[in-house]
């Protein structure tokens, strides 16, 4: 059965009722109502400001202030009937309100449409978002840090391509991480700068006759700036935009770590054991450990990344300047938020509680030829142009390789006879050269791996993250 268009806030305009199926997709308040803080909180200061410029008066104010506080209190105490047949947060709190104030009610809307009211309620919330996001990618990069500080001696194999390149710390390459979401906590705040503007007062898309003072109610609800063109006011969805965008990039962030975890954890690799917490088993393989956790999170990435496609895709052809099209914002929004901090929230004890295998990180050190930049460079250092250092290791890989050795493992006249014609003196402290700890410590260069690198660095992060130590 249809609803009666008395329900409605623009229901005097039409003589017959909505349909129902009309009813089912206009309807947002199975997704809005999440905004009711941020819409009664921009009610509150609108009330306050009509008040001031003396457009309602004092003592409508009050009344509509009580309403509003006894409607807060009563959908966070559950009492709140949602109805599809009231479309939106607005309206059932504008309904509410009337029923319990009268006449006053009416008067808030002075001023001021759904229009600039929704832009308002959503930047708020991403603000409130945005500042949640930023703790719990702080709280990662903690967690980052902690693991980092006990892996400063643990040598693992750095890799290219997914192949065995060069020695490097692992708290080198955990840190790799932190530096990524330093980036993303960036990004977030240009992100939320832009955010932090300002639309009430643009009413439906041309401003209004009404003498508003929308600075006020900025600064009431700790907005940065007021808007500049009513059009662009009720029409901009940047802000949700740009904030979807920080969050898939964020968690292709933590996808690319989660991939790694998925993959140190195999029997092949064996770098980390996942704890229990964040495993699962098999129904039919009693012996499978397997890590759900990562992969999750690995593969809730196609999600947040479809919610930015989905907003975007909306946002494409759209005229100004407000369209229903643009109810179509908020679920995106939302669903990425709650994604991603859903993914932080786990990665983050999971990384607390794992345990790496410092013996298989040296063992795979062991393989791979990951000395054999060292090598070339030696022969470098001692006068031999790189080019024909690179090509005389190479010969030297390949006769090791031929006999299951590593480089470490040829005589001393084997190796000369690989670096033959190039005029240089190849002595025993080439063996020195190729141990992995050496290799390690030479790369002294800015944000090398070297030991003593990765300890400042991670003095920096404790002095960035842990501000009152």
């Amino acid at each position: 059965m249809a609803e009666s268009k008395q329900h409605k806030l623009w229901g005097g305009r039409f003589a017959e009722n909505t349909h129902q199926m009309m009813e089912r997709i206009n309807a947002s308040i199975d997704f809005d109502k999440r905004l009711y803080r941020q819409d009664i909180a921009g009610s509150k200061a609108h009330a306050a400001m009509l008040a001031r410029q003396g457009v309602i008066s004092a003592a409508d104010e009050a009344a509509i202030q009580a309403g509003l506080d006894q409607v807060l209190a009563e959908i966070e105490a559950g009492q709140m009937a949602w109805r599809q047949s009231l479309e939106d947060i607005h309206t059932h709190v504008e309904s509410r309100l009337a029923q319990i104030i009268g006449a006053p009610a009416g008067r808030l809307h002075t001023g001021r449409s759904r229009n600039d009211q929704v832009a308002t309620d959503l930047r708020l919330w991403v603000l409130e978002a945005g500042r949640e996001l930023d703790q719990a990618l702080a709280e990662y990069q903690r967690a980052l840090v902690a693991l980092a500080e006990k892996h400063v001696d643990s040598i693992m194999p750095g890799y290219t391509h997914l192949q065995r390149a060069q020695p490097v710390v692992l708290a080198h390459h955990l840190l790799a991480y932190v530096e990524m979401a330093w980036r993303d906590r960036g990004r977030l705040a240009d992100c939320l700068g832009r955010a932090a503007i300002s639309p009430l007062g643009a009413a439906a898309l041309a401003g209004t006759t009404f003498p508003l003072d929308p600075r006020s109610v900025a600064e009431a609800l700790g907005f940065e700036g007021v808007f500049a063109n009513s059009l662009d006011a009720v029409s901009d969805r940047d802000f949700a935009a740009e904030f979807i965008f920080v969050l898939g990039l964020v968690q292709v962030h933590l996808s690319r770590l989660a991939e790694e975890l998925i993959i140190w954890s195999t029997s092949e690799f064996g770098f980390v054991t996942l704890s229990d917490a964040f495993s699962t088993g098999s129904s039919i393989m009693p012996q499978k450990k397997n890590p759900d956790a990562a992969e999750l999170i690995r593969g809730k990435t196609g999600r947040v990344l479809g919610d930015l496609v989905g907003i975007l895709t909306v946002l494409k052809g759209l005229p100004l300047a407000y369209n229903k099209d643009m109810q179509e914002d908020k679920e995106p929004v939302f669903d990425a938020h709650d994604t991603v901090m859903d993914c932080l929230r786990v990665m983050s004890p999971m990384l607390a509680d794992l345990t790496v295998r410092a013996d298989r990180l040296a063992q795979a050190v062991g393989g791979g030829f990951l000395n054999a930049t060292e090598l070339a460079d030696y022969l470098a250092e001692r006068g031999a142009p790189f080019r024909l250092a690179h090509e005389a290791t190479g010969r030297a890989v390949r006769l090791a390789e031929a006999g299951d050795r590593g480089l470490e493992d040829l005589t001393l006249d084997e190796l000369r006879d690989c670096c033959g014609g190039l005029a240089v003196d190849i002595d025993q402290t080439v063996y020195q050269a190729l141990k992995p700890e050496r290799a390690v410590d030479r790369r002294t260069s800015p944000g090398g791996t070297a030991r003593a690198n990765v300890e400042r660095a991670l003095k920096e992060a404790r002095k960035r993250l842990w501000p009152e130590a």
